[in-house]
């Protein structure tokens, strides 16, 4: 049983009208979720503004609502709290309705442009292997100790995302590791989580199209290190131009990584090869099954965030030689006449680099890189002639086609990205709209021992076309035009 008294504990409020000693069955800020003896939290959005609900909620059963400004008309008896930002207050309702779930497991947050998914999905891989019970909190799916629920944002909203962690915690897990996004920052649905670490990948060009601009983007990010407690640690890739700028105002104790400045713990690639990595983690070399520098930075960030965790060393090692990482990053199929197939998630500019520089670092010289590359619709504009850009300067053929086109025509998608494609590099380029029909061209260009990197979707399993996800499967495309490949 919980009374709206217990969820205003560490709640800021300017107002209560009504009494604070209801009974409350249920938080909500979407008021077709109302159910009687809801509590109703009027969220400004980027589309909808909740307050324009209050009244519907009330009429459907909500005994309480918490807004920003109270509505002009409203029958009936309900208790009424106002607070300055009811994005924020949702966060902190949340997380006390289901009774602080975050407090009661170490919870690791991941954030950055590149490599949360891998960096997470490997936290939770290692930690399991090294025999704790954890959670799992990613853009390709949440996990609870092996059981797979689908995920549908990169960061839940706080009543999903509490409603998660308080499985977790009913469950007995030790641990969990979550991806953070710059909206989840910007949108306070990180809000009334306490972390025990935070992790900073890189960042680049990307989400403009929401922050509007690159310093917006960057403070969003840094948001999530300003607000760690003392208690946390604050793992920072130094490689990076903006890392030391995420720990300058953290109360959190400051570590870094890095390839190629001082560091905390650092990293040296030794080998680099289609079949892994060979390393030196902090004096000892060691083997991994992933490929390229920049899983080279997210194994290390993966290996010093066990060590802050308090982990053996000698065991993390052991266990992370023998993990793959993420569905859809840098995930390869090779076909029977030996052209090789990789899929990635790569949607940012440097994400291609990283994974095009990858394929060119460990080519032999004399195979064809075939690039099929789209991007997404209703995104960041800004970044899509950098996409084509990226992908011409690193491939020898390059097949521009769509991604998720959403609500956009996909034929001006690819002309947004025609614009950054140079005279001489139109002459290896081609424009196909249909994403099939783009990956089997890709597979009959391709000759024995060519390499094919369609980038963009990587795990996804549709393709968003007019509000509608019809079912697609980069791997599966590559796959299925493989087998009509002869030796």
């Amino acid at each position: 049983m919980k009374y709206l008294s217990d969820l205003l504990e560490g709640l800021a409020f300017t107002e209560l009208q009504g009494s604070a000693d209801v009974e409350i069955t249920a938080v909500v800020f979407d008021s077709r979720k109302v159910v009687a003896g809801s509590l109703f939290v009027a969220v400004r959005g980027t589309a909808v503004d909740g307050h324009d609900y209050i009244e519907q909620a009330v009429k459907d059963g909500a005994i309480a609502v918490i807004c920003e400004d109270l509505p002009p008309h409203v029958t009936g008896e309900v208790d009424f709290l106002m607070v300055a930002n009811s994005a924020e207050a949702l966060g902190i309702i949340s997380a006390n309705f289901y009774d602080n779930p975050s407090q009661k497991l170490k919870l690791v947050g991941v954030t950055g442009t590149n490599g949360k998914t891998t960096t997470a999905t490997l936290l939770y891989q290692l930690f399991r292997d090294l025999g704790y019970k954890c959670g799992l909190l990613s853009t390709v799916e949440n996990q609870i100790n092996g059981q797979v629920i689908p995920s549908t944002h990169t960061t839940p909203d706080p009543i999903a995302l509490n409603q998660l962690l308080h499985d977790m915690v009913t469950k007995s897990c030790d641990y969990c590791f979550m991806e953070v996004s710059s909206h989840a920052v910007a949108q306070h649905r990180i809000g009334g989580l306490t972390f025990a670490g935070g992790i900073f990948s890189n960042l680049t060009h990307d989400h403009l199209d929401y922050h509007k601009t690159f310093d917006g983007y960057l403070k969003a990010k840094k948001a999530f290190f300003d607000h760690l407690p003392k208690t946390a640690f604050a793992l920072t890739n130094v490689d990076d131009k903006n890392g030391l700028v995420m720990l300058q105002n953290t109360k959190a104790a400051k570590k870094t990584y890095g390839l190629k400045n001082m560091a905390d713990f650092k990293v040296k690639i030794l080998e680099n090869q289609f079949g892994g990595l060979l390393l030196n983690v902090d004096g000892d070399e060691v083997w991994f099954k992933m490929v390229g520098s920049f899983n080279a930075y997210n194994l290390l960030a993966v290996y010093a965030t066990a060590i802050l965790l308090g982990q053996d060393k000698a065991s993390v090692l052991t266990s992370l030689s023998n993990l793959t990482g993420a569905e859809g990053r840098f995930d390869y199929v090779i076909a029977p006449n030996k052209v090789i197939g990789i899929v990635d998630y790569a949607h940012t500019p440097d994400a291609v680099q990283n994974v095009l520089s990858t394929v060119h670092d460990i080519r032999k010289g004399t195979e064809q890189v075939i690039t099929v590359i789209g991007c997404g619709g209703d995104r960041d504009k800004a970044k899509r002639p950098v996409m084509a850009k990226t992908a011409c300067d690193w491939s020898d053929k390059v097949i521009l086609t769509s991604d998720n086109p959403r609500s956009e025509e996909p034929t001006q998608i690819i002309k947004d990205m025609e614009a950054g494609v140079d005279i001489a590099a139109k002459r290896k380029t081609i424009s196909i709209t249909d994403r099939h029909e783009a990956i089997k061209t890709a597979v009959h260009l391709a000759q024995p021992g060519d390499i094919i990197v369609v980038a963009g979707k990587g795990h996804e399993k549709y393709q968003d076309i007019k509000g509608v996800k019809n079912h697609f499967d980069d791997k599966e495309e590559l796959i299925n035009n493989f087998k009509t490949l002869t030796n």
